[in-house]
């Protein structure tokens, strides 16, 4: 849960540690699923660079880890951000990401749920925003 807390806050500026994680994790959300390491290491990656190439502002707001049950860890988060478009869109979802833990406590599945649809967190590109 510590590892958590200090890595994601800061997950479109640096990388996160991967140790916490098994070999063969899975991880979805409403847009990805796949499993394995590396690829759960590329999504990361890909995160940073978008986040630099489409905006000038972008933030992961971390608002709570716990522990739901013994093999069940939850994160809310928010995610905000400012597009480098011209109208100065605003990128704006909340969610919570589930971590189930297997018997060494090592984060074996990574589930992630937005407050909306993909389709509704796309059209937030094309309205005139402001800073964030």
């Amino acid at each position: 849960m510590e590892t958590l807390r200090y890595d994601l806050p800061t997950l479109f500026e640096k990388d996160i540690s991967y140790e916490i994680y098994t070999r063969d994790i899975s991880f979805q959300d409403p847009v990805n699923k796949f499993k394995g390491k590396l690829s759960y290491r590329i999504i990361f990656w890909t995160l940073r660079f978008h986040a630099q190439l489409f905006f000038t502002k972008i933030f992961f707001d971390l608002h709570e880890v716990l522990q739901s049950n013994k093999d069940i860890v939850l994160a809310k988060w928010t995610v905000r951000g400012v597009l480098r478009v011209p109208w100065k869109a605003k990128l704006y979802f909340n969610g919570y990401s589930t971590y189930k833990l297997n018997h060494d406590a090592l984060i074996y599945e990574h589930i992630d749920t937005w407050d909306r649809k993909p389709g509704e967190i796309l059209q937030q590109f094309f309205r005139k925003g402001g800073d964030v």
